[in-house]
């Protein structure tokens, strides 16, 4: 159950950073291409830098690293319409990027440790389901939420990143 939820609470706030962000960024911080290209590539330096994951495992263990970088990434996400500058907006790219690259790399080594290993297939698959539920659920409520009820970018940045601080918190006392 702790995986499953975890795995619904990473595309839920990350759907809504990804499918606003472009529009957002050039709305609001006046981006180009370049700065777009360069957001894009700090947001990938986390993914290159998730082996040190090993590292940060030496001191804290994996259910809390795991719910750690939940939490990293929905502040991050959070974060994101208050910082509407170049600088601003590479910072919480980063801290977003960072929790959401060391969830997926610990979220596999959960997986692989706590399912056995005849289950561990049928489960991946149920996980994915439940990930892509997350991300349709975002999608769906950015344009209901934005097209009909007038959310703007602010709100929407702040709910999804909420929701998922809220969530994580939850499963950090349930679990």
């Amino acid at each position: 159950n702790f995986l499953l939820a975890a795995a619904f609470i990473m595309p839920l706030t990350f759907s809504v950073w990804q499918a606003l962000l472009n529009n957002f960024v050039v709305e609001r911080a006046a981006f180009t291409g370049a700065e777009i290209g360069m957001l894009q590539s700090l947001r990938e330096v986390p993914g290159f830098l998730a082996f040190t994951a090993v590292f940060v495992l030496l001191v804290v263990r994996e259910q809390r690293f795991a719910l750690g970088s939940l939490l990293v990434m929905s502040v991050g996400v959070a974060l994101t319409p208050f910082f509407p500058s170049t600088y601003g907006l590479y910072a919480t790219t980063v801290v977003m990027s960072m929790g959401f690259h060391y969830f997926e790399t610990i979220n596999k080594s959960l997986t692989l440790q706590w399912i056995e290993k005849t289950q561990t297939p049928h489960f991946m698959g149920k996980a994915m389901a439940v990930k892509a539920a997350g991300a349709l659920l975002a999608y769906s409520s950015i344009w209901l939420l934005m097209e009909w009820v007038g959310f703007g970018f602010t709100a929407m940045y702040l709910l999804a990143g909420g929701i998922g601080v809220v969530i994580t918190l939850a499963l950090w006392v349930a679990f």
